[in-house]
């Protein structure tokens, strides 16, 4: 057996007396960047190097795959340098908590009301079906946004609310109420459940049999948390129900970093546990590996403010690091002109790669000034969170053959797929097809089935013509496809699909867009090749619950674009956190509601934490919210970081009607009646990187001045006088 220093050097005390904490309840409260993925790993590896656990008898959740597949990396390294094992660790149950529900649910599926072929609607689908709902319910969809709906549904089972027990105080939420009673019906017709039927579905399990109940805590006596202050209501009671007596019950998070509240995350998980669990024992980690002091004292300044916390005083042998930069630019395209100036100078200089640098911001929409920038200039980036590979209409369209394959009881895959590529198949037919399918009381896809066994007596009520010719010959497809689905491997499947509907002629149209998506189709192909051994169901589980962090590759050496709520869990040696003014960060809809504002402070707690050397704050002077451009106050949170911490525009104290006054000022000139240039030929200039020089030319362009500069020793330059920041020598 390996000594206890095999799995223990290298580790800091409050690490190592985490990972070596009797069995039990345990809580670990990890400060950012303080290696908590770390601490779990040998958490994992040391209770099954040292204490004999057999690693099927471990459950470790997390809550994104790209989490799960790191630390199964991990604990596999450690386990084999330390001697203890040599062959993957494939028993070892490691997932997310949405994976883990699904493989329960469909071991236990002849106590649900969905047997275990059932599929998981994506959001997409989700909203498809509140449509269809609202539809029903004769509620105009412009009145009444389905997506609103949803999330209500969503936060109801996220809280094990369940049609039956919902309360309507509303009008609103009436409606909601009587379309969640319909959505609930329309997935099990489907046989289908969403993302939050899930977790729903396995407390409800292990709430109702005991039998169920003894049976999980015996095959998974010890469970271990990763990001516990990301869980819900239906999370935490999970992991309540799964705890034996006593509990071995390890979990590590952070309540400074809780930030998905409107997902049905509840940091105060934290503070029930420690209730709960009165015996736990608390291990504090502030030793931050990750960011310089200069970085962790803006940090701690911001969310110090917060109330009713465990404080944490972080620290760091990295050293202080250099200043952060705050920067105040004109409007949103300038914002975008300074990071891409920025990022181009730094790395010119060799300072830097372009992969090294994130650009975070609080809400999708801020992108698309930036992107702009960047398409105009020609540079290349990574955007996290937008059209998503699993997103595209290509890849949805398979996705929608195989789920149909793997349960014809899917009418929205079905109604999906029935005329993509394009069959003939008219409305009429179509709704003559539901019709009927609701008078058999079953799916069209099961209708369809059955059409091809007894002909005319499953076909009663639909069209005959070409129609039926083009139902009839779809049927036999599916047919093909459900009888070939247990015998071919999962890549030659989807080829089968793609030959027998033609599909690279209805995708490839002649125009790059077309030859685009059919590369997206092979690409989906050889991901499916990955998973030839583990079949249908895992793929389709797989595809269903991939995130944003899941699709981050670091093939492409360029700069990542993305909200601060997707950067959870990443780190950047260079950060830019851009729109920091009021209504922006904090978000306008956190005014009137301290949870709401809290959490926006946790959340720029975290976007600050996630850089490693160096850190840019930027804000504009005018921004456009909603309606035409207007004057923008700064974030509140930039006045809780030290000066002395900052460099650029700093924030000096003044009261709120000179800091008004003094910006107004500074950026007069930029209006279009006072747009006189600040630079002249003749004149002698300094650039922090090409060092002294003389302006050869100057000249307004836009809201700008293009400025073309001899340096002595760096040549000619032609330089947008906002981003230059040049030093006005001599006149």
């Amino acid at each position: 057996m390996p000594s206890n220093m095999d799995l223990l050097s290298g580790l800091n005390p409050q690490q190592r007396a985490a990972i070596t904490a009797p069995s039990g309840p345990v809580l670990v409260l990890a400060g950012p960047g303080s290696g908590k993925t770390r601490v779990l790993a040998h958490r994992i590896a040391y209770q099954i190097a040292h204490h004999g656990v057999a690693p099927e008898s471990l459950l470790a959740v997390t809550f994104t795959n790209r989490a799960a597949r790191e630390m199964r990396g991990r604990v596999e390294s450690l386990l084999a340098d330390s001697g203890a094992f040599r062959t993957p660790l494939i028993k070892l149950n490691l997932s997310t908590f949405h994976a883990f529900a699904a493989r329960l649910l469909r071991r236990e599926a002849d106590r649900l009301p969905v047997t275990r072929e059932f599929v998981i609607f994506d959001e997409a689908d989700q909203q498809a079906l509140v449509r269809q709902c609202l539809k029903e319910l004769n509620i105009d969809p412009k009145q009444v946004r389905p997506a609103k709906v949803q999330a209500v549904i969503s936060s109801a089972k996220n809280e094990l609310i369940e049609p039956e027990t919902f309360a309507a105080g509303t009008y609103f939420h009436e409606i909601a109420r009587r379309a969640y009673q319909r959505y609930q019906q329309l997935l099990l017709s489907n046989n289908a459940v969403d993302f939050d039927d899930l977790l729903l579905y396995a407390v409800r399990l292990l709430q109702e049999h005991e039998d169920l109940r003894q049976k999980y805590r015996r095959m998974f006596p010890h469970i271990l948390v990763d990001e516990f202050q990301d869980t819900n209501t239906a999370q935490y009671a999970l992991l309540q129900l799964l705890a034996g007596d006593p509990p071995d019950l390890f979990v590590v998070g952070d309540a400074d970093q809780s930030i998905y509240r409107w997902r049905g995350a509840d940091y105060r998980n934290v503070q029930r546990f420690e209730e709960d669990y009165p015996q736990a024992h608390t291990y504090l980690l502030e030793q931050n590996y990750r960011s310089t002091q200069t970085i962790l004292d803006a940090a701690m300044a911001v969310i110090d403010r917060q109330r009713g916390r465990h404080k944490k005083q972080l620290f760091t042998d990295r050293g202080r690091g250099t200043p952060i930069v705050l920067h105040e630019a004109y409007d949103e395209a300038e914002e975008g002109r300074y990071v891409l100036q920025t990022i181009t100078e730094l790395t010119a200089r060799g300072r830097i790669r372009q992969g090294d640098c994130a650009v975070m911001y609080r809400t999708n929409a801020q992108s698309r000034a930036i992107e702009e920038v960047f398409l105009k200039a020609g540079h290349p980036y990574r955007l996290v969170g937008a059209q998503r590979f699993y997103g595209r209409r290509e890849v949805k369209d398979l996705i929608a053959y195989l789920r149909l394959v793997h349960n014809p009881s899917d009418q929205v895959s079905f109604l999906r797929v029935l005329n993509t590529p394009p069959r003939g198949i008219g409305a009429k037919t179509v709704e003559a097809l539901l019709e009927a399918g609701r008078n058999a009381q079953i799916s069209p896809g099961q209708l369809l089935l059955r059409l091809l066994q007894d002909g005319a007596a499953a076909g009663k009520g639909l069209p005959a013509g070409r129609s039926a010719a083009a139902l009839a010959q779809f049927a036999r497809l599916m047919e093909g496809w459900v009888a070939a689905r247990d015998n071919l491997p999962l890549a030659d499947l989807i080829q089968r699909v793609l030959r027998d509907i033609d599909y690279r002629s209805y995708l490839e149209d002649g125009t790059e867009e077309g030859e685009e998506r059919w590369e997206n189709v092979l690409e989906f192909v050889r991901v499916a090749e990955d998973y030839a051994e583990v079949g249908l169901v895992a793929f389709l589980e797989y595809v269903a619950l991939i995130s944003d962090q899941d699709t981050l590759s670091d093939a492409q050496d360029a700069p990542t674009f993305l909200t601060l709520h997707a950067a959870k869990g990443l780190e950047f040696p260079l950060v830019f956190i851009i729109g920091l003014d009021e209504g922006v960060l904090p978000h306008l809809r956190a005014a009137d509601d301290p949870e709401e504002m809290a959490e926006e402070r946790r959340l720029f707690y975290v976007g600050i934490t996630r850089a490693m050397d160096r850190l840019f704050l930027v804000r504009t002077f005018r921004r456009r919210l909603a309606g035409p451009s207007t004057v923008a106050d700064p974030s509140r949170f930039l006045s809780d970081i030290p000066a002395d911490l900052l460099e650029g525009d700093r924030a000096p104290s003044r009261t709120p009607e000179q800091a008004s006054f003094e910006r107004r000022t500074r950026w007069e000139d930029r209006s279009p009646r006072a747009a006189q240039p600040r630079f002249r030929s003749g004149m002698r200039v300094r650039h922090r990187t090409f060092g002294e020089g003389i302006v050869l030319e100057a000249k307004i362009l836009r809201d700008d001045e293009e400025l073309t500069v001899e340096f002595e020793g760096a040549g000619t330059k032609h330089l947008a006088a906002s981003f230059a920041s040049l030093e006005v020598l001599e006149g």
